[in-house]
């Protein structure tokens, strides 16, 4: 299965194993090195650059020969860690930097002073000829079936639209659970995918069982959009829970989301409580219970090791 991220990142399969707020952490980034792939884990997962930089340093003594791992980071304005996350991560090292909401520049220059190569989160066309302007080493094309902050566009639209008009690699972000689907993306043109939602009902994520036990038990069919978590729509799975608080902005939110001089700050105001809402819902046993997860999760019929998840993938 050799393509374009396989050479750029030295592995074996094309699979980034998809940074995910609070599940993804060290223990699932070595088994997907192990397990021949490559691994993300958000820096928001860390409260403290200290705590940053350990992991950074854990999973470089953890490196075997031909794996690959990097962090993804939200570069935009309600990331106030995100200078302090850039400058730990170009200090301690690692293979690749994934950006998110907001402009990669900084991050890109930076980055390739110390050789870390940055891809970037796109959905469109305008924004990935817009990475590749500014030196980006990878498009992931977040797709309508991504689990999270999707895109608008299908895998194969996305994908074959970027490929024509962009030169540097395209890697698909969204709607993967098997080894079929896998080799639909790389039929319509892209160098690897990113796989995220199939690893929360792994052994070694950070969540909760419930949370895991979640993924096994609803499908496809129980994903739904919400508003709720940070203002931008955000794929879910529809709990009792969700149905009862519902899935749009409040009036006032929506009222003040019309006003330029106040709609950052209620961004941001509802990023903080949607991430502390999911953080509970990931680390506690509650019936307050907001899941984040794709489509794909079709495909998860029990929680097991990232090993075999990966097995799973590949063959």
């Amino acid at each position: 299965m050799e393509t374009q991220l396989t050479k750029l990142l030295n592995i074996k399969y094309p699979i980034i194993q998809a940074p995910m707020f609070l599940v993804s952490n060290v223990a699932m980034v070595k088994e997907a090195m192990y397990g021949g792939i490559a691994g993300c884990i958000p820096a928001l997962n860390y409260r403290t650059l200290d705590e940053l930089r350990v992991a950074l340093r854990e999973l470089k003594a953890a490196k075997p020969e031909g794996g690959s791992f990097g962090f993804n980071l939200i570069v935009n304005k309600s990331n106030i860690k995100y200078k302090g996350q850039l400058e730990v991560i170009c200090e301690e090292g690692c293979d690749f930097i994934i950006t998110s909401l907001g402009s990669p520049e900084e991050t890109i220059k930076q980055s390739h002073k110390v050789g870390i190569k940055v891809f970037c989160d796109v959905t469109d066309l305008k924004f990935a000829q817009k990475v590749e302007s500014l030196g980006g080493d990878a498009i992931i094309a977040v797709n309508n079936e991504a689990g999270g902050h999707r895109g608008k566009l299908t895998p194969e639209a996305l994908i074959k639209e970027l490929t024509a008009n962009c030169s540097i690699p395209v890697i698909s972000a969204g709607g993967v659970g098997c080894k079929a689907d896998i080799d639909e993306m790389l039929s319509y043109g892209a160098e690897g995918v990113s796989v995220g939602s199939p690893f929360i009902a792994s052994v070694e994520a950070g969540v909760t069982e419930e949370y895991k036990q979640a993924c096994v038990e609803y499908g496809a069919d129980d994903i739904i959009m919400t508003e709720r978590i940070s203002g931008t729509p955000c794929t879910v799975i529809n709990t009792p829970y969700v149905q009862k608080i519902g899935t749009k902005q409040t009036w006032l939110e929506s009222v003040l989301n019309k006003n330029k001089k106040l709609k950052k700050w209620v961004k941001m105001v509802r990023f903080s409580i949607g991430m502390n809402a999911t953080k509970n819902a990931a680390t506690k046993a509650t019936y307050k219970t907001v899941w984040v997860a794709g489509p794909s999760i079709e495909h998860t019929d029990k929680i097991l090791p990232t090993k075999d998840i990966i097995r799973r993938l590949v063959s």
